[in-house]
Order: C-alpha cells, then structure tokens, then sequence
C-alpha cells in the first residue's frame, strides 16, 4: 500500500512538472517580455540620484518593457530594510518576475568590471534560466567595462566630465571600488589609455590595485601641486564621501593633502552622467536584441 502511494504521488510530482514545461513550449503562456536593472547599492540618500537617472535613461530608451531593479549588496538591502525600504535581491527580483508571468527578461549589470559581484549576478541568472517553470529566456548586459571597446568609450566619458575649471598642468584622480578578481585589470587598463589623451588623469582603486600610494608616487614624478579627486564608481557612495573625500586621516583626500596636493572633491558618481549611462544602455539593447530573437529556454 505504501508503495503504491509513492508510485502515485511521483506520478503526480511529474505531471505537475511536464505541465509547467509544457506551458512554456507549448505556447500556452504568452510572451511577456521584461527588463531587470541590477546595481551594488548605496544607502545614501543623496546617491539615489545616480540610480534615478539609470532609471529614466533606460525607460526613455524601452518605453514599453516593463523595468524592475534589484540589489546586490545584502549589507545595503539589511540597512534599507531597517529604515522601511524594501530592496530586492536579484533572486527576489526574478522570482517576482517569474510569478508576474514573465517569459524573456533582460538583465542589465550596472556594475563596473566583471567582477565578484557580476559573477554572482551571472550566476543566479543562469539558474533562473534553467528551471523548468522558471523564466524561458534570459540574456545578460555587460557592465560598464567589458571590452577594448568599452575602454575607448569610459576614456572619452571621463575626459566630457572633467571639471571645466581644472587646467592643463593639474590632475584628475579617480577612485574606483577595486576587486581581487582578474577583471581589476580594467582600472589599470582605463589609466594607460586614458593617459594617451591625457598624461595627467589616473586611476586607483579602494580595494584593488593601482592604490592610493603608486598613484601619488605618480603625482611627485609629475610635480603636480592640484588634484582633482572624483569617484569612478556608479553612485557618491561611501567610499567617495568617506575613503575619496572623508576628513579621516587614512582618506585619499588626507594623504594627498599631507604630502602637499591641494586636493578638490567632485562627488557626482558616473551613473549621474548621460555619457556613462549611454555605455550601460547600449550594453542594455544589445542584450535585449539577444532577447527577442530567442524563443525557448536559454541563457545568454
């Protein structure tokens, strides 16, 4: 008797599941077609706008696909949550998406490397993809810097966006997050073909390489007395309030500061910049042109 009974309800589990797969294949779900933006996060109020601007720039370019946003960051999703703001992760992004019948989602990295964070992102796509009550299609973006291409198009964003009032013999800094992962290559990358439109722009990261000491030892060999500090990262977060700008002895701004730069912050992050979102954006419609040439369950 229990034995037949396990028979049974295995019997049931599949045709349950050859139902669902069958309504994707079959046609008897309709196509639904949806755009999922992804972002690391900032829990300050005044870096929202950066993420504003994405959001308006993206639904100016797909004015009829729905957008949904997800976070990365659990550390920012747990401090918005105790102030009453409820973020998605990207799981919860697409299991929502999933449940509100989506068929083909694009999603967009608003990172800036291939990094860490971009993998994980990857990742969790990927598993979405293959369920078979899970999402028919999904294709992703590439982040801010993802090709030789890319290199050449953020050089020609930073040298638009530099102050106007800094002059030929200053310099212009920029901090970028930084990563232990191979894709960190890209800032030192960024730099040199930066430099070869403009000798006296650098790159450095918080967390990776080139650091803060190898671009001052940069600065000495130039005999450059001003310095123009800018975050190269999506949002004025933390680290270019605090790491870039802070008045904390260990911050950039400090550093430079004691060893006789007179520094001056922009705190605008790239993604408060039509130029840089321009790059995401066509990341973006490349991935979604993916998307409406697919049909069946596929990840790309």
């Amino acid at each position: 008797m229990l034995k037949r009974l396990l028979l049974v309800l295995m019997f049931g589990s599949v045709l349950v599941w050859a139902s669902a797969y069958a309504g994707h294949h079959g046609g008897v779900s309709p196509r639904k077609e949806g755009i999922l933006l992804v972002a690391f996060g900032s829990s300050l109020p005044e870096a929202q706008v950066a993420f504003e601007n994405i959001d308006r720039q993206v639904k100016a370019a797909f004015a009829d696909i729905p957008v949904r946003w997800a976070y990365t960051s659990h550390i920012i999703r747990k401090k918005m949550a105790a102030r009453g703001h409820q973020l998605d992760s990207v799981a919860m992004a697409l299991t929502k998406m999933m449940e509100d019948g989506f068929t083909h989602v694009a999603v967009q990295s608003l990172h800036t490397i291939r990094g860490e964070e971009f993998d994980n992102l990857a990742a969790t796509a990927r598993a979405f993809s293959r369920m078979p009550e899970g999402i028919r299609c999904i294709t992703m973006g590439a982040p801010l810097l993802s090709t030789q291409d890319d290199l050449e198009k953020v050089s020609a964003a930073i040298l638009a966006t530099i102050p106007p009032a800094r002059k030929e013999q200053e310099a212009v800094v920029l901090m970028g997050h930084g990563s232990h992962h191979p894709a960190n290559a890209f800032y030192a990358a960024l730099m040199f073909n930066v430099q070869r439109h403009d000798s006296h722009v650098f790159v450095g990261t918080v967390e990776g390489a080139p650091e803060i000491d190898v671009i001052q030892t940069l600065l000495a060999e130039k005999k450059i007395k001003k310095v123009y500090l800018m975050p190269f990262m999506s949002v004025a977060g933390d680290h270019a309030r605090n790491d870039m700008a802070g008045p904390d002895e260990d911050s950039w701004k400090s550093l430079l500061t004691r060893a006789g730069f007179q520094c001056e912050a922009v705190l605008k992050g790239t993604a408060e910049y039509d130029n840089f979102v321009a790059i995401w954006v066509a990341h973006l419609q490349e991935a979604y042109q993916r998307l409406s040439k697919k049909h069946g369950h596929d990840y790309k």
